[in-house]
């Protein structure tokens, strides 16, 4: 699990569901501080008087950390005292001034709500998909928060009476929150292990349901992470979390019936770095247990109709070597960064393998597709008469599909799509044999297209388009654009605007990225997003490095000592953006969550006079004294991505970007902070201090608001669809109005 991921309320610019340069004057790491720009120093003029009522004061409670003979002083951290009433009377006291100040917004909101509502199908199905003897289905009903998980046997057909597979809107009768997490089906289709959280910490209770009869059995897990059945359909695998660091350490065989407390422990993953997650094969014969830290992986594996057997380990782990492994027949088809050849250089975008399943050894391995430079490999799913990879080139995904018995380039082909850009992911392909390949398309103006190809044709099967009521697609456009660095590297751009929007430097600009992990953030359909662009807004999705748009090298160059390169890549892209004409100068919002929070807090401090706006959803950015922090959860795991404070070379390079470090006495634009007190992979605590400490130094009068969902909510916000379409048009409607974007839509 990665603890700052890009998560569904963070890709709302083009519907991407769904990250100071030098440490600040003490408090703060006794490091020399940068100079003032003179902007900066223009605004940190005496700080007008504020408006409205007053903002919420937190008291200082000094407490030094001594580092690499630093004497870190952090004012703040008596926030971290979760429950302790003063706590709680504080993080209320900030929603109570956010509501006051943003209590004029309310008609906006509303309206803006409904627009929303007015693009949303409510009642809905989705295509239904084959596993085994049923046709698996999600389908929604008007005024209900949750999907229904829902099936037919595939004997009656459409005239099958429907079963409920699950129900979650039954759930949330008791429960304020429902989050489903890891589901697995047993092979004739009986029973459905599933995790359910009531919370929001992302803690799941593994239950299972007998689907005969709609009833759960006795058996429970807790904390669990991934299941899989063995093929008797009585055996269960799972793999849990240590209840303190939510790292996925402990790989567990459960035979139904039976008390948990007995079940075997088959593996242990001892390094804290590692992780571990159970899954089965495409052939269904194979179950496999990856361990992998954000730089190193191994997998192991156990036949599906053995679940006594031992497992086998395909190749032992090796520092930065990173692999993940698939079946079929006698072979093993391995996805793989190793070497082409013994000590030559790591395939960074990976290049594909095969081994007999009895030789799994890396000296057994045959390569058949080799690493290419600008297109990576990202997985590979085999069947029965045709394989796929999914691909990765000039920052989209491509889908290549391939000769199952020789997995070579040679004969090879790509699926033709129609527009210039787009996002592919996965659909639902369950079946071996199947002679269809199910995926799904969509762009920044085209909805959710489900697509079945089939590959001995070389046909496309149009299965569904998502309906948008009130929606024109002929009214917008997207297109592609490069911003460049200051290094010379080509950064792409993704546009969504309003047809016959020009770039004459005069239209509002909303600015997205995330660039961590090496996750891509890809442009998605957004039918939520047109509130903005009906408005004039022109949206964009910043693809910076550290993220993995443009295959592993992208990532590379934004972590650990080249993380910088993150946050300077959206600085040049914000100026280059406004040199193009995309952006009045003056008029410019940005937003990230999580790792992208950190983005803006990043940014906020080194350039504060480019933006007129920012909204940062559980944003990451107390990097310095989370990483110092073994127990909390995760830390360990993101040594790799981040780097150890308490190393002195990596400590100096985050001092350099942290954003509660970095905070300065100068002048910040509108800031919107959100939160959720149950999150457990950003604390609470981290938005908190930085506001305290941004409203302690900055001297503008604009608004900074905090706002902690205190109810059950994770690091997504609230869990239920018309909840989080609230919380989008109360974002929407604070960045039109700082923005200066009048209600009525143009």
């Amino acid at each position: 699990m990665i603890r700052r991921t890009s998560f569904v309320l963070a890709l709302l610019v083009l519907g991407c569901s769904g990250e100071s340069l030098h440490p600040a004057p003490a408090p703060g790491p006794s490091l020399p501080p940068e100079a003032p720009s003179a902007q900066a120093s223009a605004a940190a003029a005496e700080k007008p008087a504020p408006k409205g009522p007053a903002a919420p004061v937190a008291r200082k409670e000094p407490k030094v950390t001594e580092l690499h003979g630093l004497k870190l002083v952090d004012d703040y951290a008596w926030l971290r005292k979760k429950d302790a009433p003063e706590v709680l009377a504080h993080l209320r006291a900030e929603n109570a001034y956010s509501e006051a100040m943003t209590a004029s917004l309310a008609p906006m909101k509303e309206r803006i709500y409904g627009e929303m509502l007015g693009r949303l199908q409510e009642s809905d199905v989705e295509v239904p998909f084959r596993e085994g003897a049923y046709l698996y289905y999600t389908r929604t009903e008007k005024g209900k928060q949750y999907p229904i998980y829902a099936r037919k046997s595939v004997k009656g057909g459409d005239k099958a009476p429907e079963e409920i597979v699950i129900d979650p809107n039954e759930i949330a009768k008791t429960e304020k929150y429902v989050g489903l997490g890891p589901m697995a089906l047993s092979a004739d289709g009986h029973l459905l292990a599933y995790g359910l959280d009531t919370t929001g910490f992302r803690q799941f209770v593994l239950h299972v349901r007998d689907l005969r009869t709609g009833k759960d059995l006795t058996d429970r897990a807790e904390r669990v992470t991934s299941i899989v059945f063995a093929k008797d359909g009585k055996t269960l695998f799972y793999t849990v979390e240590d209840p303190t660091t939510k790292r996925s350490y402990r790989f567990y065989r459960h035979t139904l019936g039976e008390d948990a407390a007995k079940d075997a422990l088959l593996y242990e993953e001892k390094d804290e770095r590692f992780r571990l997650y159970a899954s089965r094969s495409s052939s269904k014969q194979l179950l496999f247990l990856q361990s992998s830290s954000h730089t190193t992986s191994e997998v192991r594996f156990l036949p599906a109709d053995k679940p006594k057997a031992e497992l086998t380990l395909v190749e032992p782990r090796a520092q930065d070597h990173e692999y993940d492994v698939d079946h079929r027949g006698d072979e093993l088809v391995i996805r793989t960064n190793s070497p082409a050849a013994p000590g030559g250089p790591k395939s960074t975008n990976y290049r594909l393998v095969v081994t007999k399943v009895a030789s799994p050894g890396r000296s057994s391995w045959k390569e058949t597709i080799p690493h290419r430079q600008g297109v990576m490999i990202e997985s590979v799913e085999l069947f029965s008469t045709f394989a796929v990879a999914f691909e990765r080139e000039d920052g989209l995904r491509q889908i290549r599909v391939l000769d199952p018995k020789k997995l070579t380039l040679g004969g090879s082909h790509r699926i033709s799509l129609p527009e210039p850009i787009f996002t592919l992911r996965q659909g639902e392909n369950r079946e071996f044999d199947a002679t269809t390949y199910r995926f799904r398309f969509e762009s920044p103006t085209t909805p959710s297209t489900v697509y079945d190809y089939e590959p001995k044709k070389r046909a496309l099967v149009l299965k569904k388009r998502q309906e948008v009521p009130n929606y024109d697609p002929s009214r917008y456009a997207s297109k592609r654009v490069h911003a460049t660095a200051k290094d010379g590297t080509k950064i792409p751009v993704s546009l969504l605007y309003k047809k016959g929007t020009s770039p004459d430097g005069k239209s509002p600009l909303f600015l997205y990225a995330y660039g961590s992990y090496g996750f891509p953030i890809f442009p998605l359909f957004s039918a939520p997003a047109f509130s903005l662009v009906d408005r004039g807004v022109v949206c964009a999705i910043a693809h910076i490095r550290g993220g993995g748009e443009l295959g592993e090298t992208w990532h590379e160059a934004g972590r650990m000592k080249t993380k910088m390169n993150t946050f300077t890549d959206f600085v040049d892209v914000t100026e280059g953006l406004a040199q193009m004409g995309w952006a009045a100068k003056d008029r410019i919002a940005i937003q990230g969550g999580s790792a992208g929070g950190l983005l803006v807090g990043a940014v906020l401090n080194m350039r504060p006079d480019l933006y007129r706006a920012a909204i940062a959803d559980v944003p990451f950015v107390d990097v310095i004294n989370t990483m110092l922090d073994e127990s909390l959860p995760l830390t360990v795991q993101e040594f790799e991505e981040w780097g150890n404070p308490k190393k002195k070379d990596e400590f100096e390079y985050i001092a350099r970007y942290s954003p509660y470090e970095n905070v300065a006495r100068k002048a910040y634009p509108s800031i919107l902070v959100n939160t959720s007190y149950n999150d457990s992979q950003v604390m609470y605590w981290e938005p908190a201090k930085w506001v305290a400490k941004l409203r302690e130094m900055k001297t503008d009068a604009n608004p900074l608001l905090l706002r902690t969902h205190l109810e059950p909510a994770g690091h997504g916000g609230k869990s239920g669809r018309y909840e989080k379409m609230q919380e989008m048009a109360f974002k929407y409607a604070w960045l039109l109005d700082r923005l200066g974007v009048t209600d009525a839509k143009k």
